[in-house]
């Protein structure tokens, strides 16, 4: 009977790692990342050096530092032993973005110092022959993807959460089978080798660069510099940061976390239940969905390690010449017309169930993108651009959902409030990206940042929407649709 294959189709299982006896050389990759502070991470320096080596007859993007701070874009994959090694190393969140930030520092150094800045620029115009995509350019096409990916997210999650409440659900709480299936996809991005090949360049079977005939290297390394390119091309970021975190929700997890607290869950609502019977709902909304996003996490990767010998290879030419100019107008252009269509919808209940979200959703996206650019890298075991935007935007669908449920300004008005929620704060606030976090920081500070945020999001909405709940009570919502 013929050996079924393990090894990874992008590269060589001869180039794996080898074990050569002593329990001294089984360690962890880079158990102090400072331990060279004036040397750039190995895999960024693959990686740059094979996009150079590529530039003449390619596109490069020139992306900006601060994209290596997106939970999304982060250069680990949920499975580390992929072809399950008998001796695995691991490598945690924390020790890349320690990474990130010493090749941060070390660039600005050469930018302060006159001699090496001479050396730093010409290595830049020479590398630049090539490079079709300026930095104006790239920010403008991972916008557009953003925009469009969030529009197109919200929808999915809508959706899907329309057809997941029926009567005789055995799930009666709608944000469970979002959060789900967006973990689901993040997991096959975060994992897969096979879509973006053409931008790296795979190592052919017999260790040579298939098109450029220099020698392979070694696996680990060029997976970290395969991920270190393919987190910098805007269509990765536009599903990963896009879709992915539009299409699952936090706040929406916050408030049915609440709900069950308050005995308001529509499918199980008892006048009569007592305490323990609320600890115990408010215990499983929090088990299911966390254990659910992520395995399907997980899940997602291990679909993307089954099917790389199937997953085809998006044309390198396509993306480049095709498909970035043509998401400027597509990812534009839908956001323009779902204001067009809240302005003058064709139905008025459009509004609240579907065009107002599309109209705020770009908003929470874009403003999620770029405070995880700004505050993830700060704290590298706690990473507190996600935590602030899962926060706030709880919070805001919090008051979004007080305002709803009291005497406002009509339908209108509720169909305002209830697009904030499914649109602004439904994309502000992401799972995928949570749970994507989690699987890769060191135990003790995923449990403390997924506690965190949890915790912190649970006693927001009490001091939020329990004042009102446990109050004067909730009136029934102005729009019914």
């Amino acid at each position: 009977m013929a050996s079924q294959p393990t090894d990874r189709v992008a590269f060589p299982k001869s180039q794996q790692h080898e074990t050569h006896g002593t329990p001294e050389d089984i360690i962890p990759v880079a158990q102090h990342p400072l331990e060279t502070p004036h040397n750039k991470p190995s895999h960024i320096k693959e990686a740059r050096a094979a996009r150079r080596a590529s530039a003449a007859s390619r596109a490069e993007y020139d992306v900006p530092d601060r994209y290596a701070n997106l939970g999304e874009a982060t250069n680990i994959a949920p499975v580390q032993n992929p072809d399950e090694e008998s001796v695995r190393r691991y490598e945690s969140l924390e020790q890349e973005r320690a990474r990130e930030q010493v090749y941060v520092r070390n660039r600005q150094l050469e930018n302060e110092d006159p001699a090496t800045r001479v050396a730093l620029q010409a290595e830049e115009k020479t590398g630049a022959a090539g490079c079709l995509v300026s930095r104006t350019a790239t920010k403008i096409y991972t916008l557009s993807y953003l925009v469009f990916f969030s529009i197109f997210g919200t929808l999915a999650r809508l959706g899907l959460q329309a057809i997941t409440v029926y009567s005789g659900a055995p799930i009666i709480f709608t944000s469970i089978w979002p959060n789900f299936a967006g973990s689901v996809i993040m997991g096959f991005l975060a994992e897969d080798r096979m879509l973006f090949r053409q931008e790296w360049g795979s190592p052919s079977p017999n260790g040579t660069d298939a098109e450029h005939g220099s020698p392979s290297v070694d696996l680990e390394r060029a997976r970290k510099a395969h991920l270190a390119i393919k987190k910098t091309i805007p269509l990765y970021i536009g599903l990963a940061t896009g879709f992915c975190g539009s299409f699952t929700s936090f706040s929406a997890f916050m408030r049915d976390m609440f709900l069950a607290l308050s005995n308001d869950l529509p499918a199980i609502n008892s006048p009569g239940r007592n305490g323990g019977y609320t600890f115990l709902a408010l215990i499983a909304v929090a088990l299911i969905t966390i254990s659910m996003s992520l395995a399907g996490l997980f899940f997602g990767a291990h679909m993307a390690i089954l099917f790389e010998p199937y997953t085809p290879a998006l044309p390198f030419l396509f993306i480049h010449k095709i498909l970035d100019r043509l998401m400027v107008v597509l990812g534009w252009g839908c956001w323009l017309g779902a204001i067009i269509m809240s302005v003058f919808p064709s139905y008025d209940s459009w509004r609240g169930t579907a065009t107002f979200a599309l109209v705020f959703a770009p908003l929470g996206c874009l403003l999620r993108f770029y405070i995880s650019l700004r505050l993830n890298s700060i704290v590298p075991s706690f990473p507190l651009g996600t935590f602030t935007v899962n926060i706030f935007g709880t919070a805001v669908l919090g008051m979004s959902w007080d305002l709803a449920h009291v005497p406002t300004g009509g339908a209108i008005g509720c169909q305002l409030l209830q697009g904030i929620q499914d649109g602004f704060c439904g994309c502000l606030t992401t799972v995928s990206t949570w749970v994507a976090e989690l699987a890769v920081l060191r135990r003790r500070h995923a449990y403390i940042y997924g506690a965190g945020s949890v915790g912190t999001g649970l006693v927001i909405l009490v001091a939020i929407m329990g004042g009102l709940r446990w109050g004067d009570g909730w009136n029934p919502l102005v729009c019914t649709h």
